[in-house]
């Protein structure tokens, strides 16, 4: 029973982290059920089951709170990040609180646009 809530969880938060995403949420979709089918057989008594129930359940919390898909602004050097209610938002106090916050100059610790890398 624990296992096929874990599993809807989890689907479900593939679900909000890959909407308009068609081929990751795909890909997403076919990892979890492999993942859980490779499991089926296992006697439920058996403490694998509990950790893999536990680990599908922290998988589909990061999934809800930290995965953000941005996409690249037509014509801009920009990226338009899809942020939803369960987006875990921070409030920097480690950065403002640490001076600069830069390593190496530029932002995010690099020197150059070039060096930049988009989260997706």
């Amino acid at each position: 029973m624990a296992a096929a809530v874990a599993y809807r969880n989890i689907m479900r938060a593939a679900r909000v982290a890959f909407e308009g995403d068609a081929p990751t949420l795909l890909a997403a979709q076919s990892r979890i059920r492999d993942e859980f089918r490779s499991k089926q057989a296992l006697d439920p008594k058996d403490s694998t089951v509990s950790e893999g129930i536990e680990h599908a359940t922290q998988v589909a919390q990061f999934l809800r709170q930290n995965v953000v898909q941005g996409k690249k602004m037509e014509g801009e050097e920009k990226y338009k990040l899809r942020i939803h209610k369960d987006t875990e938002r921070g409030d920097n106090e480690s950065i403002k609180s640490s001076g600069s916050g830069v390593a190496g100059g530029g932002c995010c610790g690099g020197s150059s646009k070039r060096d930049k890398v988009a989260l997706v």
